[in-house]
């Protein structure tokens, strides 16, 4: 029965595809040099969605809606704004991508991932998260291939289809053995079946094996990483962006939802088998980073290292826990997407990618090197930016837990990548560049970009400073986990 709580536990989504259907009506009518102007729709659009969303859509007690299809809760409303804001900024950036930046269908396949996002967030029933995982999976292969006459575009299209179909295939085969032995698709009700010993616990470990597949391609964690440096490396840098901070998030709600809420009773078993990946992902990540040259191969294996802190704090298997995780995704997709914004706007001036071309940087645009900086060194875990938090607090988590070698694993891989987050920024402060004529050379920001970049620098910075609120908003989501 329709109710206004049921039209406010969608409303986000009836925005988002609004945003596209207004696209759709007006990218036909206007000029080719006017097309771009779907960008600013795009990320306008979002950024009302959010407001609006904020003022009417706010969850109170969490609620099954859509015959229990998701779940309305503030975890599933904060990951909600985080996947916006997301969209949002990488709209921004993707307006001046020389190839891209004018085609409505970016910005189309960009809202229908954001969408399935969105719903992969809250859903509560094997089938619409089924659904919701493809929904934002379809749009993301076909953005990473997007640049047709692009070798390397081309080929991190086909193998991102390959391999996440692949994973996919495997996570369906699990959701259908839940179904099998459980009757139903709804979690809560196959945990219950869990807790009274009506489903093997073989069966259920066989399950968690082949969920951990499917869920370990979507936030690429170690032995299921292998895709992300050649598609982040080919893909058009913003949609990599998105790729590295709203998919992987996106992954991470489901990752929480599913194994808190579903399969609790297994928690044993998967928070060991998590804390192996954990540290393992950690330090295959941050090693492959080392010898890296290129800096979008270089953020890739960083990506990928991060995807591994994070894991600590589903290790954890608590409240802390749970909160820190969402806040560290909180303080991810701010630095991440200002880095590769940065590394966007750098290589549509120059058409270069490798960490040597960076060298004198910081004479040709000092802002650009500055949020560069703030960006690095938030990604390596240092004050006051919102990476350090967050690494405080899902190391707090593992602590808490008694993950303590877990812990001391994170910290001395933040350590090594301390070491090759400033080995890059050594090139933009100390080196120049070879004719050291840096003056005329310079890297100017348009002005999506420079809106973007300084929205983004903001975000990175009060998250490591005015972390109170954020944290709160996160503890009230991981919250409803435990109750």
């Amino acid at each position: 029965m329709y109710t206004p709580q049921t039209f406010a536990s969608i409303l986000p989504e009836i925005l988002i595809l609004t945003i596209g259907i207004l696209i759709l009506i007006f990218e036909p009518f206007w000029k080719e040099e006017k097309r771009r102007n779907a960008g600013w729709l795009t990320a306008g659009g979002l950024f009302i969605a959010m407001t609006v969303s904020l003022l009417f859509a706010r969850p109170g007690e969490p609620t099954s809606m859509l015959g229990g299809m998701i779940r309305f809760d503030w975890l599933g409303f904060f990951f909600k704004m985080l996947f916006m804001f997301a969209g949002a900024a990488t709209a921004l950036l993707l307006m001046d991508h020389e190839r891209a930046g004018k085609r409505g269908e970016a910005y189309l396949l960009l809202l229908a991932s954001l969408l399935g996002m969105n719903l992969m967030a809250v859903s509560s029933n094997l089938v619409m998260l089924y659904l919701a995982i493809e929904t934002a999976s379809i749009p993301l292969y076909i953005l990473a291939g997007f640049l047709l006459d692009d070798e390397r575009s081309t080929e991190a299209g086909f193998k991102y289809l390959l391999f996440g179909a692949v994973s996919s295939t495997i996570m369906l085969y699990g959701f259908s053995l839940l179904f099998g032995f459980s009757g139903t698709t709804d979690l809560h009700e196959i945990a219950a079946m869990f807790t009274t010993g009506s489903i093997s616990p073989v069966v259920g470990f066989g399950v968690l094996i082949l969920l951990m597949v499917g869920l370990g391609f979507k936030v690429s964690i170690v032995p299921f990483h292998f895709w992300a440096p050649d598609v982040y490396q080919g893909a058009p840098t913003p949609v990599a962006g998105f790729l590295s901070t709203a998919s992987k998030a996106a992954g991470f709600a489901v990752v929480v939802r599913l194994f808190f809420a579903a399969l609790p009773d297994f928690a044993p078993t998967w928070t060991l088998v998590f804390a192996a990946l954990s540290a393992i992902t950690m330090t295959v990540g941050n090693l492959l980073a080392l010898p890296q040259t290129n800096i979008k191969r270089l953020l890739a294996y960083s990506s990928i290292s991060h995807a591994g802190y994070a894991l600590i704090g589903v290790v954890a298997f608590s409240q802390l826990g749970a909160a820190s995780v969402v806040f560290y995704l909180a303080a991810y997709i701010f630095t991440n997407l200002l880095a590769f914004g940065i590394v966007m706007a750098f290589s549509r001036i120059t058409g270069l990618e490798e960490i040597t071309d960076y060298a004198g940087l910081s004479r040709r645009n000092p802002f650009m090197a500055l949020m560069m900086l703030a960006a690095f060194l938030s990604l390596a875990g240092m004050p006051p930016f919102g990476g350090f938090v967050a690494k405080i607090f899902v190391f707090a988590a593992g602590v808490q837990a008694n993950y303590i070698w877990l812990v001391v694993v994170g910290i001395i891989n933040s350590i090594i990548g301390v070491y090759y987050y400033l080995n890059a920024m050594k090139y933009v402060y100390l080196y120049r560049m070879p004719n050291e004529d840096e003056e005329q050379h310079p890297v100017p920001l348009t002005r999506p970009y420079a809106l973007a970049l300084v929205v983004l620098v903001i975000g990175v910075i009060l998250v490591g400073t005015i972390f109170a609120p954020w944290f709160g908003w996160s503890d009230s989501g991981a919250l409803i986990l435990f109750n």
